[in-house]
């Protein structure tokens, strides 16, 4: 029902193992522009297509490199999304007037039984960004979505509860138009795997930053409240650290990560209870050490920087 909704140009929020995402046909430019609605996103921002298997790559994209094509034999469906020059199927009103498309297959069973018979019923792609108002806290539950959006949808269209996202950050999206690869927005899938699959290393920062892509913005991932990325909070702040760390005295702890992983799987819904709880701070410690910490960091900057 939810596939033959979407032919038929409604939204379907779904969850990937990521966040979840509200969907519209990639090729539908009347649906693609309520998610831009819904969401209160800019026009020129583009959108990420979600494709059941690698088999979809070549429609949708062109002149693909060699370890383009070894990162989704090796790593999809999963957690990373690929920049690559797109073909004609691949509109302005998706890419933001780009010459470039994202596309994705995530890892996780709704979605990828809702994207084969999308595509069984004749589609070609889900276009998702996630389910949440622009530059808000991104969704890791079917409730988020409903409590954040439903004002917002139609009659036709559908929220699918397919529980609590594993992952809990956005994908990792890596720009795949140069020689090397280069990452854009980083994620789970890590600097690391990416040069011991592709056996290239990626290009640093400063090159080629022109590129629009989802989650580039300085600010973006805010909840209501301000966020810190200090360790002093008053009380009745909100406190996120590891579990190792004490909580300061009159502070209200929104989650005790054990790891990074962890830290990952938790933080958006932390940040979105002290909302509920109408918390006006939360002064986070970010985990170290790790890869995935990096890309923790890099949600949390932008979420102190509204």
């Amino acid at each position: 029902q939810a596939a033959i909704n979407l032919l038929n140009g409604s939204l379907v929020a779904f969850p990937t193992e990521t966040v979840y995402g509200l969907g519209a046909d990639a090729l539908n430019r009347n649906a693609i522009s309520r998610i831009y609605a819904v969401k209160d996103r800019p026009k020129d921002h583009p959108l990420i297509v979600h494709i059941s298997s690698i088999s979809y790559l070549d429609r949708w994209s062109r002149d693909i490199p060699d370890y383009a094509t070894k990162l989704a034999e090796n790593l999809w469906p999963g957690p990373m999304t690929l920049i690559l020059p797109r073909t004609d199927i691949a509109k302005d009103f998706i890419t933001g007037g780009q010459d470039c498309v994202g596309l994705r297959v995530p890892d996780q069973q709704f979605a990828l039984l809702l994207l084969s018979e999308f595509e069984k019923q004749g589609g070609m792609g889900v276009a998702a960004p996630s389910a949440n108002r622009f530059g808000k806290v991104s969704p890791t539950s079917a409730q988020d979505v409903y409590e954040e959006l439903n004002q917002y949808l139609g009659i036709e269209d559908l929220i699918l509860d397919g529980g609590k996202c594993q992952v809990g950050l956005e994908s990792t999206i890596i720009d795949c138009r140069l020689q090397r690869p280069k990452i854009l927005r980083p994620g789970v899938i890590t600097k690391t795997m990416i040069e011991d699959i592709s056996g290239l290393e990626i290009i640093s920062n400063g090159l080629n930053d022109q590129i629009k892509a989802s989650g580039l913005l300085k600010s973006h991932y805010a909840p209501a409240a301000e966020v810190f990325l200090t360790d002093n909070p008053d009380k009745g702040d909100g406190f996120i650290a590891l579990i190792d760390i004490e909580t300061p005295k009159g502070a209200i702890r929104l989650a005790s990560p054990k790891d990074s992983i962890q830290y990952a799987q938790v933080l958006y819904q932390a940040l979105r209870l002290a909302d509920r709880m109408q918390i006006k701070k939360i002064f986070v410690i970010p985990p170290l050490g790790d890869e995935i910490a990096t890309a923790i960091q890099d949600r949390l900057i932008k979420a102190a920087k509204k």
